[in-house]
């Protein structure tokens, strides 16, 4: 297991190097597809839930969800738009899963004017990428995943193609109610970009515990994400120098899971980025908090959860999973 260990962090110890400072491409990537997880503030690669909408953060957490399982997500966004995730999960064994995903963004008909504005009829887009995840179990606390993935981008006639892997890494000790993960996200570059012009894809690279509390039905869940992009411009004191401590809890998201019963969950989180993002951009009134609940039985789930990610309008996501 230590070679194993040592390995899989050889993969990913040079992408800490790599500062994503300039912009990228296939952002609706970041969109979140697990309500769960958004309602713990987001990026929550750790958590531990019998839930395939989870394997889109982390491809080692497909360990946990029942054979046979589907899974559809649904998020609401801007007017317009449309945006929404599949997964299909199968076990091979006592230590092997294997799966198919599945994510789109529509944004509706853009309308198109020329240099002088005059409208000239309208424009579609679509993105989308579509995958294939695989994990497997060390021993009885560690699993690690891959994701592949297919990416897809079109914009009024112009089309951009990408291939990126998802690398995930999960310890989980079932007696301390502990879970620790680290995840490289979106690993990989454009093979076709839109009139030639080549720009980098969303990578990401988290780590984050959830926390079980021993005499209270209460999880705790801490996620560290954007780890390789420091250099933030959002900020500055009144002498013009950077705030990095600022900078530093801005890559943080908490959030709380109440679990009054093995079926049925309450969550709150708090997502510091977003928290100052919406601020800057005019939304003050709980900006960074998000809230959902959901049902777990024993072959159906069902979750919503609550966000803001857009000062015009607030982002519902639901799930629905059932184990065929």
């Amino acid at each position: 297991m230590k070679k194993t260990g040592c390995l899989l962090f050889g993969i990913l110890l040079p992408l800490f190097a790599q500062a994503q400072e300039a912009s990228s491409v296939f952002n609706f990537l970041k969109q979140p597809a697990s309500a769960h997880a958004t309602a713990l503030g987001g990026p929550a690669v750790s958590l531990i839930e019998d839930d395939a909408s989870l394997v889109f953060l982390n491809p080692a957490l497909s360990s946990a969800v029942s054979d046979n399982t589907i899974n559809l997500n649904f998020m609401t966004y801007m007017q317009g738009s449309k945006s929404g995730s599949a997964a299909y999960i199968r076990t091979a064994g006592e230590r092997n899963t294997w799966g198919v995903l599945a994510q789109f963004s529509n944004y509706g008909k853009i309308t198109e004017t020329n240099e002088e504005g005059i409208e000239g009829g309208t424009l579609s887009s679509l993105d989308m990428a579509l995958g294939g995840v695989y994990s497997y179990l060390f021993n009885d606390y560690w699993a690690g995943g891959v994701t592949g993935k297919f990416i897809y981008s079109g914009l009024a006639g112009y089309q951009s193609i990408g291939l990126a892997v998802d690398l995930g890494l999960n310890y989980y000790n079932e007696d301390a109610d502990f879970s620790l993960s680290a995840v490289a996200s979106n690993v990989g570059g454009q093979v076709k970009a839109y009139n030639d012009q080549f720009e980098r894809i969303p990578f990401d690279l988290s780590v984050g515990f959830t926390k079980g509390m021993n005499h209270a039905p209460v999880r705790v869940t801490v996620t560290m994400n954007d780890l390789t992009r420091w250099n933030y411009k959002y900020y500055y004191n009144p002498e013009g120098k950077e705030k990095f401590g600022t900078m530093l809890l801005n890559h943080f998201s908490l959030g709380v899971d109440i679990t009054p019963s093995n079926s049925f969950y309450l969550s709150a989180g708090y997502n510091f980025r977003r928290a100052a993002e919406m601020k800057e951009a005019g939304k003050s009134h709980g900006a960074g908090l998000s809230f959902g609940g959901g049902l777990m039985l024993q072959r159906f789930k069902l979750g919503v959860a609550y966000a803001q990610y857009h000062v015009s309008t607030p982002t519902l996501v639901f799930n629905v999973s059932y184990q065929l």
